[in-house]
């Protein structure tokens, strides 16, 4: 395969490393800041990656821990390294959202589920200008929103890298019907979604309205698969901010729930034909707006 991942792949894969060689070797967190001569929380946050270690951390740690094998400490310093290098997205000032951009395009797989809005690897560019129109004024400029539809479209490229990320979508119905950016621009997203579900490594399906009740009916989410570098990751978004979910139990879950969708919506020809109906619908509207 070919190296696809970012430095923020590289921060959690050494993260995972450091834990798994504490672990190994019997010491709490404890134990070891105090060998390592800083707080708890630091030696925490490394093995976590909310922090980046330092050469000097890395080889403190190996001392620490009795890894001798050169290659090993190569390793873990070559990690340290290319943790710190600049990745095309972190020149967009993307703040939080960039550990999200970050872990997306090193996935192998990405299962999606939204209930009110079309992905971001899936959205065209006029979709994405109508959403930024209806968020906050004092939030998004226009060049702002130019911004961001850039980073939307470079982010896509993932779908057609070599070899290309598994890309795993179910959307609830309303993502159809829900007007952003016009009758036009509605039609042209399921127009789209029909060109990109041809792809092999995207599968695309929709829960009808006539699903009824389902366990994500008011959450969106994302699940998030590495190679065996590093484990999965769940991230979660809404109004109030978002989370990344790493607990094997809490993976889990989420993987039982995303499996429980893909169970109960369309299959992607059924998916397909339903996306064609509901884009007449608006091509019609379009119609009699402009007519």
């Amino acid at each position: 395969m070919s190296d696809v991942r970012s430095p923020t792949l590289r921060r959690r894969e050494l993260a995972a490393r450091l834990r798994a060689m504490r672990l190994e070797r019997g010491l709490t967190v404890d134990q070891v800041a105090e060998q390592l001569l800083c707080s708890p929380s630091k030696v925490s946050r490394m093995e976590t990656g909310q922090r980046g270690a330092t050469l000097r951390d890395v080889r403190d740690l190996c001392r620490i821990y009795g890894l001798t094998d050169s290659s090993q400490v190569d390793y873990l310093m070559g990690l340290v390294r290319e943790a710190k290098q600049q990745a095309w997205w972190q020149s967009y000032d993307l703040d939080y959202y960039a550990t999200y951009v970050g872990l997306e395009q090193a996935a192998v797989t990405v299962c999606y589920y939204q209930s009110s809005i079309v992905p971001g690897l899936l959205q065209t560019p006029e979709y994405a200008r109508g959403l930024h129109e209806g968020s906050m004024p004092a939030e998004y400029t226009p060049e702002r929103a130019d911004e961001l539809i850039e980073v939307r479209i470079r982010r896509q490229q993932v779908l057609s890298r070599q070899p290309p990320l598994q890309l795993r979508v179910v959307l609830d119905e309303a993502v159809l019907h829900r007007v952003v950016g016009g009758p036009d621009v509605m039609a042209e997203q399921l127009a789209h979604f029909t060109v990109i579900a041809k792809r092999p490594n995207v599968t695309l399906q929709v829960i009808p309205f006539s699903a009824g009740a389902h366990p994500a009916m008011e959450n969106m989410f994302t699940i998030i698969e590495f190679e065996d570098v590093a484990p999965p990751v769940v991230y979660v978004e809404g109004l109030m901010g978002f989370l990344f979910l790493e607990r094997g139990n809490d993976v889990a879950r989420y993987t039982q729930v995303f499996k429980h969708l893909c169970e109960i919506a369309l299959d992607p020809q059924e998916t397909i034909e339903l996306m064609s109906e509901v884009s007449a619908r608006h091509n019609r509207a379009h119609g009699l707006a402009t007519g």
